[in-house]
């Protein structure tokens, strides 16, 4: 399951309607309703807040205007009508993680589409989501967390054994 954090637009189709797919899921999941998944890593940041299905019914809302500018009929009578409390929050590091993985994936499938939206340096973020400074986010599975400098600005000691 991938719930992207980046703006739908930069979707390709085949992203497009495996992101509607499975924030459909995620929607079933938060609301009880399926056994699998439940305990999804991409699932912690909507259970975290205040109105998990608030913010999901909002994540889809922008999906499915993308997809219905697109010319698709996805099948809004599917999303709750639940409304967020806020907007939620993401790491910068965690948005251009998730630029980076999602170039490499449409650099193999639809190398057109990649030409199409471009190099951007700083992809724009779902709606739904604010951009804070921060890396990549410790749910996000297969990333090993960077070290980070002491904050006086030395370089970090190696361990010696006595």
């Amino acid at each position: 399951m991938r719930i992207w954090t980046l703006h739908p637009r930069l979707l390709d189709r085949r992203g497009l309607v495996a992101l509607w797919r499975e924030a459909l899921l995620a929607q079933a999941v938060l609301r009880g309703r399926t056994r699998g998944y439940r305990h999804h890593p991409q699932l912690l940041r909507f259970r975290r807040q205040a109105t998990p299905l608030g913010c999901i019914a909002a994540y889809l809302r922008a999906v499915h205007a993308e997809a219905s500018s697109r010319g698709y009929s996805f099948a809004r009578e599917r999303i709750g009508r639940a409304k967020p409390a806020g907007r939620m929050v993401v790491a910068r590091g965690q948005l251009e993680h998730e630029w980076r993985h999602l170039r490499a994936k449409v650099a193999r499938r639809d190398p057109g589409w990649l030409e199409k939206i471009g190099p951007s340096s700083t992809p724009r973020p779902h709606p739904l989501f604010r951009v804070v400074p921060g890396g990549v986010e410790g749910w996000e599975r297969g990333v090993t967390p960077r070290r980070r400098a002491p904050a006086s600005g030395t370089a970090p000691r190696s361990r010696r054994r006595p």
